[in-house]
């Protein structure tokens, strides 16, 4: 049996399913949308772009894969980026989990139950989604950016002051390069963790310019942004 979506975060009549992970979470999801339940579905980059095999590499590498829910077989992908493309699946997040392989991950050899749970993804979530998503045709430009941005400034009440440019909005701005191409490398990251679960793919596309509150942030894959820009930022349940 199929370990489905183990956790929800419930405002009142809306739910929100996170981390679906195969097709018969999905459809469960989908049978309460059309039974009248307001509910958003939210899936992980990992489980688009990953799958059970990654998790049973030999030299206990495998444990850079274990996470909650597991990776699935990879018969689900193309459902998966499916319902992505269309509205039926409305958000892609991560679950960020940095634990690094040497001294916490490696805590499990042995016993499998004390491998930490999780995948650092943070930083290429939204590269990867363009590359395996948008330049492999499987996701449109505007699915793109709502799943990755709109959606979820909608759902979680931070909208339109986030998730869109317009006036009055927080010019949190991203300017893509599409014709940018590299090799994600652990080497080279931002994220705090000794391994890359993407280490060697090659991806197209990179945010180029990015602001925040109009203020420059990070320029071709740099920080150029000053700390302590960033806000708290309280919010109201959305009802829609």
């Amino acid at each position: 049996m199929h370990h489905l979506t183990t956790f929800a975060a419930i405002h009142g009549t809306h739910v929100y399913p996170v981390h679906t992970s195969c097709r018969e979470s999905v459809e469960v999801a989908l049978q309460a949308r059309e039974k009248g339940v307001n509910i958003w579905i939210e899936t992980l980059i990992q489980y688009l772009t990953h799958d059970m095999r990654d998790a049973e590499k030999p030299n206990f590498q495998g444990s850079k894969f274990v996470m909650s829910p597991p990776l699935r077989d990879v018969s689900n992908q193309e459902y998966l980026w499916n319902g992505l493309q269309q509205g039926l699946i409305n958000t892609v997040a991560t679950d960020h989990a940095p634990f690094d392989f040497k001294g916490q991950k490696v805590m499990g050899k042995g016993d499998f139950t004390k491998i930490p749970n999780g995948i650092p993804s943070l930083e290429d979530r939204v590269t990867m989604l363009w590359t395996k998503g948008v330049c492999e045709g499987k996701l449109d430009l505007h699915r793109f950016v709502d799943s990755a941005s709109t959606a979820t400034a909608k759902i979680f009440g931070l909208f339109p002051r986030k998730g869109t440019v317009s006036v009055g909005a927080d010019a949190d701005i991203v300017v893509w390069d599409p014709k940018y191409k590299g090799t994600i490398t652990a080497r080279k990251q931002y994220m705090n963790v000794d391994y890359n679960p993407y280490e060697g793919q090659t991806i197209k596309g990179r945010p180029s310019y990015v602001t925040v509150r109009g203020e420059p942030v990070a320029q071709d894959g740099k920080f150029i942004g000053e700390l302590g820009h960033g806000q708290l930022l309280r919010r109201e349940p959305t009802h829609f």
